[in-house]
């Protein structure tokens, strides 16, 4: 089986997600939702899964979400009454049921970042690395803090993933590709950041991502969950997608091509 699995690097920012490509299934990772329909959608962070959720589009199409557990007949309130009401994020209980009257969503999901958290995390980093910048760390521990209230439906199309737990988007969607049983996997916009250059990816300065000023990140730990999947999958062939200048890591299951090369290949 092939797959496609898109990353929100902007390397991939010419490459035409809206067309299908017979043959491939598709992977995409948080916010393309808002571009296109993939065959399978990975979100990891609480607020971009609630934007999903409330957007309607998992009620047709297949996702993937963390820590996604519903909760039947659940009352959140005495929850709130750990957060402050501006970091409060509750979808509708009421559904206006499309027309036919309306209902109230019994179940749904719960889920949070405290000010306490954010707080230690940032502590933790300026003191192992003094250096970066105190206002960019700030920025990333505390994004999505709050308690986030998903109510749901009876029926959709959202699975919780059970493993990996506590990866990157990007790395837990090749993971669940090859669950599939993917045997050749196309990495598109898997673009390794360094946190002296600007932050690279296609929705910076939108909802729910950082702020388009914002720095990149330490690949580190992202690299080294790939690093992961293509050693279990050590029989899945994976190509990174890339452009002339970049260079990906090199593992023997692993090899580069470019986006004109994969076009190519998709017209077979």
């Amino acid at each position: 089986m092939k797959a496609l699995v898109y990353g929100n690097g902007e390397s991939r920012k010419d490459w035409n997600v809206n067309k299908s490509y017979r043959g491939f299934t598709t992977w995409g990772c948080n916010a393309i939702y808002r571009d296109c329909k993939v065959d399978n959608l990975v979100a990891i962070d609480y607020e971009i899964q609630q934007e999903i959720y409330k957007s309607g589009y998992p009620i047709k199409n297949k996702c993937h979400f963390a820590d996604w557990s519903i909760l039947e007949g659940f009352d959140p309130e005495f929850v709130k009454e750990g957060f402050s009401p501006l970091n409060i994020f509750e979808t509708p209980k009421r559904n206006d049921g499309g027309g036919y009257g309306w209902y109230d969503r019994k179940n749904c999901v719960v889920q949070g970042k405290e000010y306490e958290t954010a707080e230690k995390n940032y502590q933790q980093m300026i003191t192992q690395f003094p250096h970066l910048d105190k206002e960019d760390v700030k920025r990333k521990c505390f994004k999505n803090v709050g308690l986030y209230i998903t109510w749901v439906e009876d029926k959709d199309k959202v699975n919780n993933i059970e493993f990996p737990r506590n990866w990157c988007a990007g790395a837990t969607a090749l993971h669940l590709t090859c669950q599939e049983g993917a045997d050749e996997v196309y990495m598109l916009g898997f673009d390794l950041s360094d946190y002296d250059e600007p932050i690279n990816n296609i929705y910076k300065g939108t909802d729910n991502y950082l702020s388009s000023d914002s720095k990149g990140f330490n690949t580190d730990e992202w690299v080294s969950q790939l690093i992961q999947v293509f050693k279990e999958f050590d029989e899945t062939q994976f190509y990174w997608v890339v452009k002339k200048d970049a260079s990906p890591l090199v593992c023997n299951n692993v090899q580069s091509i470019t986006y004109k090369d994969l076009d190519k290949r998709c017209q077979i």
